[in-house]
């Protein structure tokens, strides 16, 4: 059998810790509070043929996970699933959600 030398021994200790440093880096996703509120940048634009502001897209990006949800909303669904509701997702390059 053949003996491992002591600096042979440190770098595979130390390629292990390396390793393991670099895979327990976990990336925790942002959650979103979902509050139709947040979409009030967006009024002006839902009701109207006024073009969406860069803060209605901004916050419809933001609250793109919401959007389901609020299409289940008995009271929020005929704002959501409105014409321009469509239009403003469509301007702002969001995907209308399929729920």
């Amino acid at each position: 059998m053949q003996r491992v030398s002591s600096v042979e021994a440190v770098r595979f200790v130390m390629v292990v810790l390396v390793a393991v440093a670099a895979l327990s880096q976990v990336h925790v996703a942002e959650a979103v509070t979902c509050s139709p509120t947040e979409l009030s940048p967006c009024l002006a634009a839902l009701t109207s043929s006024a073009p969406p502001s860069g803060a209605c897209c901004n916050k419809l990006r933001q609250q793109r996970p919401c959007l389901c949800g609020y299409l289940r909303n008995p009271n929020l669904r005929q704002y959501v699933n409105s014409p321009n509701a469509k239009r403003i997702v469509a301007t702002c390059g969001i995907p209308y959600p399929r729920c």
